[in-house]
Parts: structure tokens; C-alpha cells; sequence
């Protein structure tokens, strides 16, 4: 399970949309998914933090839609 959310809302990275805003699940130094706290984009040379614009060296494993926290 990544963060507390069920594993059927994650889909594997390979098959993650080359166009808007998503959430990824990367694997920890001990080894535990977890999600990263802001959306990334993907392009052809790795990912992006939209943000900022920046490169965002990561191996993401799972990916999913991003929805922004409505307590933010």
C-alpha cells in the first residue's frame, strides 16, 4: 500500500500519460513507497516539477491522477 491508499488507484509507471499533472510513488531508501508531495510531468527526458520547471531525479514506480488537497 503507498501513503494509505489502495493499490488498485496506483498504475504502473510504463504506462503513465505523457501530458498533465501526476502523482508518483517512488521507493525510499528502506525500500517503502511513498508518494511525492507534488505533481510531476512527464517528458522525454525524465520528469518534471511543474512548479518550478526543474528536472526532478527520481525512478518513479507507480503513478496516478494528481488532485490538489482541497485543505491547501
Amino acid at each position: 500500500m503507498i501513503n494509505g491508499s489502495s493499490p488498485a488507484e496506483w498504475v504502473p509507471v510504463s504506462i503513465a500519460p505523457p501530458e498533465g499533472d501526476i502523482e508518483l510513488c517512488v521507493m525510499d531508501y528502506d525500500g517503502i513507497a511513498t508518494a511525492l508531495g507534488y505533481p510531476c510531468h512527464k517528458t522525454d527526458n525524465g520528469w518534471v516539477d511543474p512548479s518550478n520547471r526543474k528536472h526532478v531525479d527520481i525512478q518513479p514506480t507507480h503513478w496516478r491522477k494528481w488532485f490538489e488537497n482541497p485543505g491547501s
